[in-house]
């Protein structure tokens, strides 16, 4: 699975970037971040490239979650940069990253409880002013069949597999070039991980660039074409996720050996 996802229909989904050759659509350059006097994230460097699937992997308190609510604007580093195609984004606020082409599928899914399946993916659309917001709840909805059946159900009476399907779809509404996944497969079910893997491959064919955190390395690896792993607030390794599958540091910590 590490060959490069090839571009959807570009009607229904924007291109993954418009990074020129060379370039990354995101680059993270430097990125120190605190917590109070605790040093989160070390001098971090990473890139993704338009179209691939990048994924970070690491221990409980690595900083990776840290790493991408940074990326999103929800926490304000202390020095370093963080540039989408280019563009500074370090002094825009979370919602203008949003419609700059960055959405996060939080850890823990964070789906407002009380609104239905169908509310939830609106407001996951609130900065668009486009006609087409109907027809992506429906490609969202062939997506994840389970959705449609559930489009009037109140959220937080969803199963966790259904609330993570629905996590990532309204992601999806914003129509990003780049979607941050943090820990997708959190507490699921195998044959429902099975699931959330195989509809990321596909979400990354129709075009959608992806960073994706997961502590199921094994899996992440097997969908991504780069990794990184993150220890202690520092990225200590970074390759080709082939080479990160065959690493015997990486296979001892991270795959069971």
């Amino acid at each position: 699975m590490n060959t490069p996802a090839t571009a959807g229909d570009a009607a229904a989904h924007p291109p993954a970037g418009h990074a020129t050759a060379g370039q990354p659509l995101l680059a993270v350059r430097g990125l120190d971040v605190y917590y109070g006097a605790v040093h989160a994230l070390k001098g971090v460097d990473l890139e993704v490239r338009g179209g691939e699937i990048a994924t970070l992997i690491g221990a409980n308190g690595a900083g990776k979650s840290t790493l991408l609510r940074t990326i999103s604007g929800l926490v304000r580093p202390r020095a370093g940069a963080i540039e989408l195609d280019g563009a500074d984004l370090l002094a825009v606020p979370a919602h203008d990253i949003v419609a700059r082409g960055i959405s996060h599928a939080p850890e823990g899914r964070a789906v407002f409880a009380n609104l239905t399946v169908e509310d939830n993916l609106e407001l996951g659309a609130y900065r668009r002013k486009d006609r087409a917001i109907a027809a992506d709840r429906e490609r969202l909805f062939t997506l994840f069949p389970r959705l449609r059946e559930r489009r009037r159900q109140a959220a937080g009476t969803l199963s966790g597999g259904e609330q993570q399907m629905l996590a990532i779809a309204r992601a999806l509404m914003s129509r990003p070039r780049l979607l941050l996944l943090d820990e997708p497969s959190l507490g699921l079910a195998p044959l429902l991980v099975h699931d959330i893997f195989r509809t990321i491959v596909e979400i990354n064919r129709e075009g959608t660039t992806i960073l994706l955190v997961e502590q199921n390395a094994n899996q992440a690896l097997k969908i991504a074409q780069r990794g990184y792993v993150l220890e202690t607030g520092r990225v200590t390794l970074a390759d080709s996720a082939d080479r990160l599958l065959a690493n015997p540091a990486v296979k001892e910590a991270y795959l069971g050996g």
